[in-house]
């Protein structure tokens, strides 16, 4: 996917989000972050109480940052996943599209296999549904550039009605 800022519209948010639950839902995970490569949060389901997101978006972004550094270290081009166990929770965090990082909290009520079929399936689907809002995201800015220049105004038969007036 290109490497340019991504322009969210709410309809384009409703399609994550709608997306996020579903993923939600089918793994048991007690929430769900999609943010981008730079951090930022682009949206969340599930019980996100007392979570501080906006620190968790930043390291999740500087794990994957760091876990791909250690990648290449080793000749591999990037690893699909990266998966932390706690005593409670557990963190299964991997890279959508190459552009955006999902990180999905579970607990003893899912299990590690669950989590990575149904993280796989929700990411081909999120992997389409970006390259969707993508494409209109440059096509609106296409239609926006157009208005916002000063040649919007001069079409071809303006054109060809000036060269008239001035024979």
């Amino acid at each position: 996917m290109p490497s340019s800022n991504l322009v969210l519209y709410d309809d384009d948010l409703g399609e994550i989000q709608a997306n996020l639950e579903n993923l939600a839902a089918e793994s048991n995970a007690k929430f769900v972050f999609l943010i981008d490569k730079n951090g930022q949060q682009l949206a969340f389901v599930g019980a996100t109480d007392g979570l501080d997101s906006t620190s968790l978006a930043s390291l999740a972004a500087s794990n994957e940052a760091a876990t791909e550094g250690l990648a290449q270290i080793i000749g591999e081009p990037f690893f699909t996943s990266l998966f932390h166990e706690g005593n409670r929770d557990n963190l299964h965090i991997t890279v959508v599209g190459g552009r955006a990082i999902l990180v999905l909290a579970f607990d003893e009520h899912s299990s590690l296999g669950l989590v990575r079929l149904r993280v796989t399936q929700a990411s081909d689907t999120l992997v389409k549904t970006m390259e969707n809002i993508q494409k209109r995201s440059e096509e609106r800015k296409a239609r926006e550039d157009v208005s916002q220049s000063p040649f919007a105004e001069i079409t071809d038969d303006r054109l060809k009605q000036g060269l008239t007036a001035i024979r």
